[in-house]
């Protein structure tokens, strides 16, 4: 989950000297992590960097949380800490009235989605654009043993989200955690992890939220899910779509994202890995046997599952050149293709738009499920959300975490009352702006 572009190692050897300073400091004075209890004071793990692909000018994969996230070192349950005692006696404020806030109308329910064409509609028939955040900690927390979620998940939590005109929360999750297999912790996996998930997707379904689930950290045999893969595994991915799938049918407010940033062959927009993406097996690029998209649509429906399908393309999901063409065979014509698209990514202007991701559009509904700039570059991302928004198409900003204020970071928030930080400010004040 970092960046390619400039240096990334370096970058990140840095910012985790850094992290390692930091932490050394503050490991003492904070009793959990993501509301986990520790022992004696240790110091809190840094979700493991993703694998380093070759760079290419196509793609990169998700970003990373610089060094360590600000969420995970401060717990939403932590105390905050006094105010200092004043040296003498401070007078009583004089009372004020305090006007009776007006109350607002409480959240609809989410309605159920489905696809018709290439538009989205729920229930009632009306369109719906997805308009959502991301929020990571699902798939790196669980399995380095400090929690479940990279933050709090309580009514407070969500409402903050929907505040600013959000629609869906896009949720990583970890095959190992899931599955219990691995050595994954047994307090956040299995059972644990299970239910934590759905009691979460609930509160959103019930706040108007959609949930976008993904596998996004896997790993084949006994090996660890440390990291995302070029691929999902055959070995474990399949059971684990099964499982979700028996798990969330019959709430279609929830949306399956098969595997996040596959890229096969190198990266390559290639017959090779839109081969390997469709149909798994032995491919280039990849160390072991991969599950490919048109197993995990056909495991998901033996479910009974009717929930609809995001399926991001290859390079990382950034390349949807031949989505069209390789489209797995669904019963019930319910997929949606995924895109990924950042400022540093090879499709990252408005003329690859109109040529590679338009087209398919036209057929069916395209979601951005991560989009995010380096720089705060507030003249990328509203191109980018302009050109959805008059397509038709929807999105979700990376990242709803605290990770830092930095621009670089690309975190949208500054604290989890929904205080945004100067890259998130440009995102809800997108969305402040529409209709």
């Amino acid at each position: 989950m970092k960046r390619l572009g400039q240096h990334p190692t370096r970058i990140l050897a840095i910012l985790a000297v850094t992290a390692l300073v930091a932490n050394a400091t503050i490991a003492f004075a904070e009793a959990a992590s993501r509301g986990v209890s520790f022992g004696a004071p240790v110091f809190v793990e840094t979700p493991s960097p993703e694998p380093s692909p070759t760079p290419t000018a196509s793609a990169s994969p998700t970003p990373s949380p610089p060094a360590e996230p600000t969420a995970s070192s401060t717990p939403a349950t932590s105390p905050t800490p006094s105010d200092p005692v004043p040296s003498s006696p401070t007078p009583a404020p004089t009372p004020t009235v305090t006007p009776s806030p007006v109350p607002s109308a409480a959240p609809q329910p989410a309605l159920a989605l489905s696809v018709q064409g290439n538009a989205l509609l729920d229930s009632s028939g009306r369109v719906v654009d997805i308009h959502g955040v991301n929020y990571a900690g699902t798939e790196y927390a669980c399995i380095q043993g400090s929690g479940i979620f990279g933050g709090p998940t309580d009514s407070a939590a969500v409402r903050a989200i929907a505040s600013w005109r959000v629609n869906a929360v896009r949720v990583p999750m970890n095959e190992d955690c899931w599955l219990a297999i691995n050595d994954s912790p047994p307090a956040y996996s299995g059972t644990n992890y299970q239910q934590a998930l759905v009691n979460y997707v609930n509160l959103l379904n019930q706040n108007g939220l959609y949930a976008i689930l993904d596998l996004h950290w896997n790993a084949p045999g006994t090996t660890k899910a440390t990291s995302q893969q070029a691929m999902a595994d055959r070995d474990h991915s399949v059971t684990f779509w099964s499982q979700v799938a028996s798990t969330f049918k019959g709430n279609n407010r929830v949306i399956f994202e098969a595997y996040n940033e596959p890229h096969p062959d190198s990266q390559r927009d290639s017959v090779a890995a839109w081969t390997c993406w469709r149909d798994g097996g032995t491919c280039a690029g990849v160390t072991f046997e991969a599950a490919g998209m048109q197993e995990i649509v056909s495991a998901i429906r033996a479910t009974g599952a009717t929930n609809v399908i995001a399926l991001g393309g290859v390079g990382w999901s950034n390349t949807l050149t031949q989505w069209l063409t390789y489209k797995p065979a669904d019963p019930l014509n319910n997929l949606v293709a995924a895109w990924h698209v950042y400022s540093w990514n090879g499709c990252s202007n408005v003329t690859c738009f109109n040529n590679t991701v338009a087209p398919v559009a036209a057929a069916v509904p395209v979601i951005a499920t991560e989009i995010g700039a380096e720089n705060c570059d507030a003249t990328f991302m509203n191109a980018l959300m302009n050109w959805l928004d008059t397509n038709g198409d929807g999105y979700a900003a990376w990242t709803w975490n605290r990770w830092g204020t930095s621009c670089f970071s690309i975190s949208l928030i500054a604290d989890w009352d929904g205080t945004g930080t100067q890259f998130g400010e440009i995102y809800k004040m997108h969305l402040a702006l529409l209709p």
